[in-house]
């Protein structure tokens, strides 16, 4: 054989086995882990290279051989040469995928609004970058710089390879947008109550202070400057901030009925013939307080009654007011901009009969002044 560098497990049956292992020693078989399975039936473990030595032994002596084990790199180099065709087909369809991996066989192109995909593929085009290019030949950082040095309306471009498709994203250049400034005169009022804190004017003229108290819709500035005998009309623009107050309250009752389950129960099982009820069983139902639960299973209904026994809670007056005052403080902070500063929070709180009402007066700081011309 061509390899012969495998070992063998044969099972040799023989009527002198003592004399078929003698035979072996005396042809220089090599003969390892000599086992008796009978009087008959050994097995031993020999190199493969001994094989035709053992069969020809086994013929000159009328014994019957049986290869039960095989071990070796010899092996499996006999069964890599049965399936050689399976093998080189599985390399060359690697190397094939391998090899078509290394290059481009798909553009995606991602635009802005005015921007073309044609556009873009042109511009590639003209740089040498259509399916069909190998990998190594593409600097994706040259292709950015270039789609944005050679077309004006590219602002910003990003070109990367994933797998076999190369994806180009570009957005277009835009124009800042014009602003409009609006020089139509006008005041400054307040939008809500409050106590001036500080005054800040760009244009106009303060007609409040600092610890007055304004009302809604109430003059904060004026639109027009100059001199007493020469005054001109302006766009007043600036920030009046004030003390404001937020206030909500709610009734809470001081105890609480608890419901539980004793664990008995009644029920009512029943069908419809026409609008009357027929029924299979009928509860007594003597439960003062209940609950009933229904249950429609095909045309037969089941009506099941759990008594319910209810228990005054007597709750923490202090946790009871801490929790109803962080739901009414949450309830008014939700509604404020980022602009509105929280300064303050006052809790207030009275017994009333089986209740107690607790009240939140939210203190904050902020810009109450708008123009009268957005009224």
């Amino acid at each position: 054989m061509e390899f012969k560098n495998g070992t063998i497990i044969i099972e040799i049956q023989s009527l002198k086995p003592e004399k078929f292992i003698n035979a072996m020693w005396k042809n220089n078989v090599c003969v390892r882990n000599i086992t008796r399975k009978n009087l008959t039936t050994i097995v031993i473990t020999v190199n493969l290279k001994d094989y035709y030595k053992i069969k020809s032994i086994c013929d000159r002596s009328n014994s019957k051989m049986k290869i039960i084990g095989r071990k070796g790199f010899a092996f499996l180099i006999i069964r890599m040469k049965r399936r050689i065709a399976l093998i080189v087909g599985i390399i060359s369809f690697v190397c094939i995928i391998y090899y078509l991996s290394t290059f481009i066989w798909g553009i995606q192109i991602n635009v802005d609004k005015n921007l073309t995909p044609y556009e873009i593929r042109q511009e590639l085009v003209s740089y040498g970058i259509k399916p069909g290019i190998r990998k190594i030949n593409i600097n994706v950082y040259d292709i950015e710089n270039k789609l944005i040095k050679d077309n004006d309306n590219i602002m910003w471009a990003r070109v990367r390879i994933e797998g076999s498709n190369l994806k180009v994203s570009a957005m277009e250049r835009q124009s800042p947008p014009k602003v409009i400034n609006d020089d139509t005169p006008c005041n400054l009022v307040a939008k809500k109550d409050g106590e001036v804190l500080r005054v800040y004017t760009k244009s106009g003229t303060p007609v409040v202070k600092e610890g007055d108290i304004v009302k809604k819709g109430q003059l904060l500035v004026k639109g027009e400057q100059g001199a007493e005998n020469s005054t001109y009309q302006v766009h007043s623009a600036g920030d009046v901030i004030c003390k404001t107050f937020y206030e909500d309250s709610k009734s809470v009752k001081i105890d609480s009925v608890d419901r539980k389950r004793t664990g008995n129960k009644d029920e009512d099982v029943y069908f419809y013939l026409g609008k009357k009820k027929i029924y299979i069983k009928k509860s007594k139902n003597k439960f003062a307080k209940y609950d009933r639960i229904e249950c429609n299973k095909l045309f037969v209904h089941f009506e099941t009654y759990y008594e319910v026994k209810e228990t005054i809670v007597h709750n923490d007056i202090k946790k009871l007011v801490d929790t109803t005052a962080d739901e009414l403080y949450n309830k008014i902070c939700l509604n404020f901009d980022k602009t509105i500063q929280v300064k303050n929070k006052v809790v207030n709180y009275k017994a009333q009969d089986t209740t107690y009402k607790v009240s939140v007066l939210v203190i904050a700081e902020e810009n109450i002044a708008i123009s009268d011309a957005a009224n």
